[in-house]
């Protein structure tokens, strides 16, 4: 959810946007594009109907001829329960994504700058049956009864709810509507580029030390939004890095014996402690995407 320095000043306005956490922390981020988004989608239902594939395949091989109805109406219940639990499932496990939208470098967020929550998962998703598949099931089932007014109305539903992105400033499916959500651009699932390559001069590791218990509080979503604020410039950047220092180091329960130590230099000794933590974890196959990870 991160800008990378001069992305700001690369790419339209209309697309980027700045909301607040609930801890105070101002977040830059830039709105996905459609294309971004509809191929995320292409490459999601790829995945779900290959699997459902398979599963027929499977059910054709193995049961006899005499059972096809049951597995017929089976494979229904079985399509509608995969494709809807399947966003479920992994915008709750990835933070927001899933792996269409983890290969294209999108999550889902909550526009308000808290936490995911599940219900607005569920609810985003849960629409997405009545925004497309429940449209598409109907168009597909009334083709061959020939009623040409319904296949018109539910084109014309199915073709007002795909569309919707395109008029307004935020680019909000239904889903997002409902449920009070943003698809934004987001550093792919690993570790950004070291800062002090880029401009942050490593502080100074033999005066600053936290202990594993300290750096396995927060995970890679909290690391990235401690770049972010970081690589800020603009009127309230001292206001913002004391008070993330703050409540980091309330958080970790940090007290330092040297009184010296002020924000910048704390700030970034602990986004260079917690990377190599969680770059270690990372090579022991251990991945903690955000402090709300049980992992």
């Amino acid at each position: 959810m991160t800008l990378r320095d001069g992305e700001a000043t690369q790419k339209p306005d209309r697309l980027n946007r700045e909301i607040v956490t609930p801890e105070g922390v101002p977040l830059h981020l830039r709105l996905a594009e459609r294309g971004e988004r509809l191929a995320a989608v292409l490459i999601d239902l790829s995945i779900i109907i290959g699997v459902l594939i398979a599963i027929i395949l499977i059910a054709v091989i193995l049961l006899p001829v005499a059972t096809y109805g049951w597995a017929l109406a089976f494979g229904l219940v079985l399509s509608f329960a995969f494709r809807s639990f399947y966003f479920i499932f992994f915008e709750l496990r990835w933070q927001g994504m899933t792996p269409g939208k983890r290969a294209l470098g999108i999550r889902v967020i909550d526009r308000t700058g808290g936490r995911l929550q599940p219900g607005a998962v569920f609810a985003r998703n849960l629409m997405r049956e009545i925004e497309l598949f429940l449209p598409i099931s109907l168009l597909l089932t009334e083709t061959n009864s020939g009623n040409v007014w319904v296949n018109l109305l539910t084109m014309l539903w199915v073709g007002l709810l795909v569309t919707l992105p395109y008029f307004n400033k935020d680019r909000l499916r239904a889903g997002d509507m409902v449920a009070g959500t943003w698809v934004v651009e987001a550093p792919k699932s690993a570790l950004l580029p070291d800062m002090a390559a880029q401009g942050h001069g490593a502080p100074d590791q033999n005066s600053i030390h936290f202990t594993d218990k300290q750096l396995s509080i927060y995970g890679i979503y909290e690391l990235q939004t401690l770049e972010n604020v970081l690589r800020q410039t603009g009127a309230n950047t001292r206001q913002t890095r004391d008070s993330v220092a703050e409540r980091i180091q309330k958080k970790i329960d940090w007290e330092s014996v040297d009184q010296s130590v002020g924000s910048d230099r704390f700030l970034e000794a602990f986004y260079m402690a917690l990377r190599g933590h969680l770059e270690n974890r990372a090579l022991l196959g251990k991945r903690r995407e955000s402090k709300h990870d049980t992992n």
